[in-house]
Parts: structure tokens; sequence; C-alpha cells
């Protein structure tokens, strides 16, 4: 679907083209550094995002509150380099294509911990509570010569609630379509104890709850066609409960302990015809040791767990449970060698375990890991160098690399090439399943080069990057054997735009995506597009203030894609706005309401599954300015 046939996508990409020369214009004279924001995922140490080689993109908690995105997928779908297929609406399974790469080519990190379903090898975005998060950072391209597995499209890290200062309390309370409602409170903050001593601590806790739509739309025949079920017509509710806790000491200047816990369960109802509603739990729990032994050493050691648990019911019927649980560990030294010098060296270890009904060939294997980096600076040039080996109990040892260039030239201006090269391990399914499982099955790997052009003013910032992925032996059935295989191939290209500004007062975020994603392996789909990526994503949000008043708009708009590797099952292009405004009726106290999908669009992101029309909802927020 071109964008002659796309009206909202052309509108986005001609504001942001619009706002770039604006602004470029008006703010010749500007300060290059005042929007930097400081990062940690993309090179595992502190830096900001104009200092980053990878594209990093940070959405912090006043934008997230400012979205009143009512879900982790509503507040990341669009942006740059992310396509987002979901299956029903709220609560229901959410796949991420970041990059065009499989939806498990991604790494998402909670507080730092590793999450994800080690059987299917997929995190459970929907489940993960939006009013709990205080951030979230998008690193795009290869990160496994720092993380290891899975990190081909690149990593998601979000940050739980973080509180600083006087205690305060906080809470909210909403309702909205679809039987919505929601509340949730906390407390939190932070003083010193004594004179070499201080403290935070932080505690959350939110409840979600909607009656949902029709998840499936069917096909009617054949039967079991699209969702393998027919004539199943009831709504389809959710309800999350979380729960998160945080805390940390800072001893002296050199010592600092913290801790984190996030606990999620709930409910999920959806059409099946052997399962048909689950109960499910997600939980991460983290703790970190920071010592800060002189001015040019940094040691680090970090602990994890996470829990990926689903009970699941035809009815009342139990009909199988899966659990996996993730145990990890961390050393990481970073060594200051000269000013603008800075080594890394670390250890991991990763455990996965499973737990199920369902009698896998083999329930537990490890992963042991050595990594160093390199990053520096001369004069306009930077330079990161990565290198990891994996050893894992399975298919043995993977060596992963990374290497990027930066040059920062006339004031504003920076150009950045990199080669980096990944991998994913094949989960637990594809390995152990009975009957199914393949144990001589290789990683997925990918080799990647991208390159990227930057300016930077005082309220305005533009990045263009484009890149290009080939990745090999990816897992698929391989009729031959009546197993899944190392069989298929992919090749990734594409470009995104992002650009941030202040324009007449407005606030701009925008981003487009242009995504070419190929079949290369043998046979009839050679050639074809991957399912599910559409070719042209964009995002548009605006926001502005008149005084106590706040208005925003986002659109959403996305080509078309196919839902099947044939390519013969086409999903058309759709675009969407939703409008929202804030009222802050006195000092601690905001009214919000949002009207999402106004022109109550009918589209779908995965076939057979609908999608919610318009919305409405209204949001009660009590929240102290700190």
């Amino acid at each position: 679907m071109s964008f002659r046939k796309f009206p909202l996508a052309l509108a986005v990409t001609a504001a942001l083209a619009t706002t770039a020369s604006f602004s470029a214009a008006a703010q010749a004279d500007d300060d290059a550094d005042a929007l930097d924001e400081i990062v940690v995922t993309a090179t595992r140490t502190a830096v900001t995002t104009d200092a980053a080689l990878a594209p990093v993109e940070v959405i912090d908690r006043d934008a997230i509150q400012r979205s009143q995105a009512g879900s982790l997928g509503e507040l990341l779908r669009g942006r740059a380099g992310i396509n987002l297929s979901n299956q029903g609406g709220m609560g229901k399974l959410s796949t991420l294509f970041v990059r065009g790469a499989e939806s498990d080519h991604v790494l998402v990190l909670v507080d730092g911990v590793r999450i994800g379903s080690a059987t299917s090898g997929l995190a459970s975005f929907q489940d993960l509570p939006i009013a709990l998060i205080d951030r979230v950072e998008i690193v795009r391209g290869p990160r496994s010569s720092l993380y290891g597995s899975d990190a081909i499209g690149g990593v998601i890290q979000i940050f739980t609630r973080r509180d600083r200062g006087d205690a305060t309390f906080r809470f909210h309370l909403g309702a909205g379509s679809h039987g919505r409602r929601e509340g949730g409170l906390g407390v939190g903050g932070g003083s010193r104890i004594s004179d070499d001593v201080s403290g935070w601590f932080g505690i959350d806790a939110g409840l979600q709850r909607t009656d949902g739509i029709d998840a499936c739309r069917g096909a009617g025949f054949p039967v079991f066609a699209g969702c393998f079920v027919d004539g199943q017509t009831d709504r389809d509710g959710y309800e999350q409960h979380a729960f998160s806790l945080r805390g940390g000491l800072k001893i002296g200047d050199s010592v600092e302990l913290q801790g984190n816990a996030l606990h999620v369960s709930g409910h999920n109802d959806y059409d099946g015809s052997f399962v048909d509603n689950s109960d499910i739990v997600q939980q991460a729990i983290g703790a970190q040791l920071r010592w800060k032994a002189s001015e040019a050493f940094d040691l680090k050691v970090s602990v994890g767990s996470n829990e990926d648990a689903s009970d699941n019911f035809l009815g009342s019927t139990a009909n199988g449970d899966f659990a996996s649980r993730r145990d990890s560990a961390s050393v990481q030294g970073d060594w200051m060698l000269a000013e603008g010098q800075l080594l890394t060296l670390g250890l991991d270890w990763l455990r996965d375990r499973i737990d199920s009904d369902t009698p896998y060939d083999e329930t537990r294997r490890g992963n042991r890991a050595a990594f160093a980096q390199y990053q520096g600076r001369f004069g306009g040039h930077d330079l990161q160098l990565a290198l990891r080996r994996d050893d894992n109990d399975q298919f043995g040892g993977e060596t992963t690399g990374t290497a990027a260039w930066g040059l920062s030239f006339a004031e504003r201006w920076r150009i950045t090439a990199s080669y980096g090269t990944a991998f994913k391990a094949p989960t637990f399914n594809e390995l152990y399943y009975p009957f199914f499982g393949n144990p001589s099955l290789r990683p997925e790997s990918s080799k990647t080069v991208e390159a990227g052009i930057a300016w930077r003013g005082e309220r305005t910032g533009v990045r263009l990057d484009a890149f290009a992925t080939d990745v090999d032996d990816l897992i698929a059935y391989d009729a031959s054997l009546f197993l899944p295989n190392n069989i298929e191939r992919a090749r990734l290209r594409g470009a995104e735009l992002r650009v941030d500004s202040e324009v007449f007062g407005w606030t701009v975020a925008g981003s487009a995506s242009w995504l070419d994603s190929e079949n290369r392996a043998p046979g009839p789909n050679h050639g074809n597009d991957l399912p599910r990526r559409a070719r042209e994503t964009a995002r548009l949000e605006l926001d502005r203030g008149f005084g106590a008043f706040r208005l925003g708009f986002t659109g959403v708009a996305e080509g078309d894609r196919y839902d099947d590797v044939a390519n013969s099952r086409r999903l058309g292009g759709f675009a969407t706005l939703d409008v929202r405004g804030e009222y802050r009726f006195a000092d601690d106290w905001t009214l919000q309401a949002r009207v999402a999908n106004v022109f109550d669009k009918a589209y779908e992101t995965a076939a057979f599954y609908n999608q919610p029309g318009r919305e409405w909802s209204l949001m009660l927020r009590f929240a102290p300015a700190r």
C-alpha cells in the first residue's frame, strides 16, 4: 500500500519534514546538549542519548502519563522500527517486531532482569502494567555482544517507578469503554538516615479490568479457521493485579545497594476450542550492589529471577499448565582508563527451568558468558567495540561482536556507522516438546550493518538511520523431518526517521519507518514478505498546555501486510487518531479524558482477530509535584 493511498501517514511524514526544516532555520544558535537524557541499555553503562552510537529512544514518565495509553502495547505501537500484532484487544497476546526481526528476536528487561517465556520465547508485553512503569528505553539493532541471546532486532528495557525526596502518596482511578475500570495507589520517597547513609523506597499496587470485546471474528468456514474456533461470540475479558516494591541504600559515596520486585497476576478470557481462559503470573525480582572503588573503577554485582506462568482451562476444566523460571547473575567492572576511555569487563550466568504437565524431554539448561567492551572518544570521533562469548549447555559456544563509530561535526551534526552480529537460542518448545522438539537445532544468527545521521538543537532533534540485516538458520517446520529445523533465511532492510521538537508552543514527537522484509529461504515462499510486518509505519504526537488545560493528539498509520508466509492473506493498511485532554483543577489533582480511534476505524493486525473500535476513557489522578 503506497503513501499516496495512505493520507495520515503522508501527513505525518510531511509534518516531520516541516518540523525539521523550520527548527533548523529557527534555532541555529541553540545549545546542542539541552535535550540529552541518560540511558544505560545501549552500552550497559550510563551514556547520554546523543552520545549513544546505537539508535535509542526514551519514553519517560511524563510522556507515558501524557499519552494516556491504556497498555504498554498502545504506548509502543507505530514507533520507529516497531510493528505490533495484537490478538483481540486489552490483555490478549501481543507480539512485537523490531526492525522486521522475529517476535522473539527482541530482548526484554525489567529493571535489568531478563524476562520472557523459555517455552515460547516470547515476552508477555500485554501483562506488563503501564501504571507502574517509570520509563522505557528502546535500543534498535543487534546487542548480543553485550546481552547474549535474543537481541537481534533490539533491546527494550522497562524501569518501574522511582522515588526521591520527601515521601509522597499518589493514586489514580479510571473508567472507560467495554466495562473498563482501573485504579492504583502508591507511596515512595527518600531521605538521609545518618550522615553517611541515605535510603529510598517505593510501593505501588494497581488493578485493571475490562469486559473486553469478542476477540475472534472467526471465518465461519472451514471449521476452526482463523482462531481455531467458530461460533464463540462472547466478550473476552481481562483482569490484572500488579504490585511493585523498590528500595535502596547509599552508604557514603562508594556503596549503593538496591532491590526491586514486580509481581503481576491475572485472568484472561479468549476464544478457543481447546483452551479459552487462563490464569497468568509474571514476576521479576532483582538486586544490585554497586561499589565505586575509586574515580576510575566501578564494580556492579546483580542477581535476578523471572517467572512466566500460565494455567490454562477450557471452561472450568484444567487443560495444561506452563511455567518457566529464569535465574540470572552478573558481575561487571568498568575502568576509566583515561579521560573519555572506558573499558568494561563482565561475566553473565543464566539458568532456564521448565515446570509443566507436558513431559518435556529436558527441563533445564544453563548459559555462561564473558564479555568485554571498549568505549573511546578522540576529539569528534567516538568508538565502541564489544565482544562476547556464550557457552550454553544445549548448543555449545556462540561468539558475537559489535563495532561502532561516530563523528560529530559542524557543532550540531553527527554521523554513525556500525556492524554487529547476534543470535537467538532455540526455545524449549522447539528443542524438547514431546514428539515435536529437535535437540539438534542450532541458534538463529544475524549480521547487521547500519548508518545514521543526526542533528540536534536546543529544542529539536532529528535522526535518520538505515540498516540491512541478514538472518540465517531461522527455525521453521521441516516437512522432510516432521520436526522444526534450521532451514529459513531472511533479509531485512529499512530506514527510520525520528523528530522531537517544540514548535509554536506545541511539543512534537514523530517517527516514520520503511521496511523491506524478504523471505530468502529456497522454495515457493522465496522473495515473499515476512508476515505481520507493515512496510510503512508512522506515529505523530502533538501536545500543548493552555494554562491548567492540556490538549494532545496521537496519530498512528501503518501500511498493509501479509498474515502468512505464503502472502496469500493480506491485511489492509489503516490509520487511527486519538484525541486527549487533561485539566489540572488543583495543584496535585488532574482529570484526564481520551477518545481513542476517533473515526472508529476497523482494522486487524493479526488475521481474524478483532481490534477495539472507538473507545473513551476517564482518569482522575492525585500526584504531588516533586
